[in-house]
């Protein structure tokens, strides 16, 4: 491999702000916080707003935007009024 090109991975502790949950992952992140991890290791800590374990796709809580219908469906409904005047 060429020297010099490759990134400087290093182990990174990942904390999901809306719960707490967090995971330790190799990552080349920049981070100016610190964490103590229960084993005694000092590692990176990187925050994020939303993890697997918090967004709605992958707990199961998303909710289907399109249920009353597609753009057409609304688009009558909103000018089912107006119709044409003879």
């Amino acid at each position: 491999m060429k020297e010099g090109i490759h990134p400087n991975y290093r182990e990174v502790c990942f904390v999901d702000l809306s719960n707490g949950f967090k995971f330790v992952t190799r990552s080349c992140a920049q981070t100016k916080e610190t964490v103590k991890m229960d084993d005694g290791r000092e590692l990176p800590l990187f925050k994020l707003e939303t993890t697997s374990e918090s967004h709605p796709f992958y707990t199961g809580t998303q909710k289907s935007v399109d249920s009353l219908g597609g753009r057409v469906e609304k688009f009558r409904n909103k000018f089912a009024r107006v119709g044409i005047k003879k």
